[in-house]
């Protein structure tokens, strides 16, 4: 099925373009993986690096999503993207924002940013409707009630069902769905992370550009026995796969590499 597409700042996404390299920068310390942290005062310069690299646009946030991460209040992260954004002001950078507080994305508005990365699927009403009154594209994350709560294929179908739904009433048209591959909440396993990798394909039946976003993961590092410094082979290859199963959209945290990869992609599909 030919994907409809999706654009972000005149980036076109699926429906037959080439796969789009997202480049991550966490401004916050309690990141999972050390080597995505970006200090205020070196954000720029860490997403111009990015964008040399290869990445078509870049995913910035300021709290940590992963399990056990010390939690923040909504008002340092709203001060902490406040800041990062600051620094990358007319740019001209192709920017997602990725947080799930309108308090925050209010901050975010304030900027010049591209598109909205929600891992909470649209599920809470207030913040989606924020979302939707900001026109902005909207990166949308496979959850029922909270950020990654359906486990394995059938469920995760279900969840994406769901964020279909809401997406058409909240009259968004613009949207990338991500199938919310991780382990979010402690009722998933590593195998229901395999499950969606080995069917990604699926994803695609609902005629939207897929996201995949499993850059230094749990899931591979727990096959490997590697902490997150030590991913990065891991990563590649399950990459290599997803691409190859339609994904639209990678986002990583190594974007050379990545884009190494793409390219290497794109010269195997070529007849």
């Amino acid at each position: 099925m030919l994907q409809q597409h999706c654009t972000v700042d005149r980036l076109r996404i699926g429906g037959g373009a080439p796969v789009r390299l997202m480049g991550v920068i966490n401004c916050s310390p309690e990141s999972f993986y050390r080597g995505s942290y970006t200090p205020t005062g070196r954000i720029y310069d860490r997403a111009l690096a990015m964008q040399e690299a290869g990445a078509d646009m870049i995913d910035l946030g300021a709290r940590s999503t992963a399990p056990g991460s010390v939690p923040i209040t909504v008002a340092e992260e709203a001060e902490r993207v406040d800041a990062a954004l600051s620094e990358l002001d007319g740019t001209g950078i192709t920017l997602s924002v990725d947080t799930r507080y309108p308090e925050v994305l209010e901050v975010c508005l304030r900027h010049d940013v591209h598109a909205v990365n929600d891992i909470s699927g649209l599920a809470d009403e207030r913040y989606a409707r924020a979302v939707a009154d900001s026109g902005l594209p909207v990166f949308v994350m496979a959850s029922f009630r909270e950020p990654g709560d359906a486990a394995g294929l059938t469920e995760t179908l279900a969840a994406l069902e769901a964020v279909v739904t809401r997406c058409a009433r909240l009259e968004i048209d613009e949207y990338v769905l991500d199938p919310a591959v991780g382990r979010w909440v402690p009722e998933r396993t590593n195998e229901d992370d395999w499950e969606l990798c080995r069917n990604f394909e699926a994803f695609l039946t609902f005629g939207r550009p897929v996201l995949a976003a499993i850059s230094r993961k749990t899931f591979i590092g727990d096959l490997l026995g590697k902490e997150p410094e030590e991913r990065l082979a891991g990563t590649l290859a399950l990459t290599m796969d997803l691409v190859r199963q339609g994904a639209a959209v990678v986002r990583s945290h190594d974007v050379a590499e990545t884009a190494d990869l793409l390219r290497v992609y794109e010269k195997m599909r070529q007849t």
